[in-house]
């Protein structure tokens, strides 16, 4: 398993499909994965700190761990078939949970858990960005920068 980062989201074009963005934290490569409007909002909204007036289905679950006492250890991204990916969350207590890759990141970003994508999935589906083209990976950080959760045509 490697550690990745949540570069952010954006919307792919032409398809209008919201992708998520992870980063390999100790290399070199990036994980697209496309995900719904509804998350995509729920993930920018963390990013952003934006605190809704009632909780949203994320925080409901965080408030939820966070009431029983259950800790949320890490979330793994565990495996893509046919374009489709894979997530477990792991609980301080073993017990593991099948969930959508989607709602692990918008999960883990709320109660600042480490994401983890295994070797298998980044070997299949990542992309590797050597250092040439940063010029367009800060071009993506610039867009990540100044894109709203509006941006993705979900209403809170």
């Amino acid at each position: 398993m490697r550690e990745v980062d949540v570069m952010g989201v954006r919307v792919e074009m032409p398809s209008n499909q919201p992708i998520v963005l992870l980063r390999e934290v100790s290399g070199e490569r990036y994980l697209p994965i496309w995900i719904g409007a509804v998350e995509a909002t729920a993930i920018a909204f963390a990013q952003q700190g934006v605190v809704p007036p009632r909780p949203l289905t994320h925080d409901l679950l965080r408030d939820v761990l966070t009431a029983t006492g259950n800790e949320l250890s890490e979330v793994r991204i565990t495996d893509v078939r046919d374009g489709v990916f894979y997530a477990t969350l792991v609980f301080a207590s073993g017990v593991e949970v099948s969930a959508r890759p989607s709602d692990s990141i918008a999960l883990a970003l709320r109660t600042g858990t480490t994401i983890y994508c295994s070797e298998d999935v980044l070997a299949e589906a990542g992309l590797a960005a050597p250092a040439e083209e940063e010029d367009e990976v800060e071009a993506f950080r610039e867009f990540l920068d100044h894109v709203s959760p509006e941006d993705f045509g979900a209403e809170g």
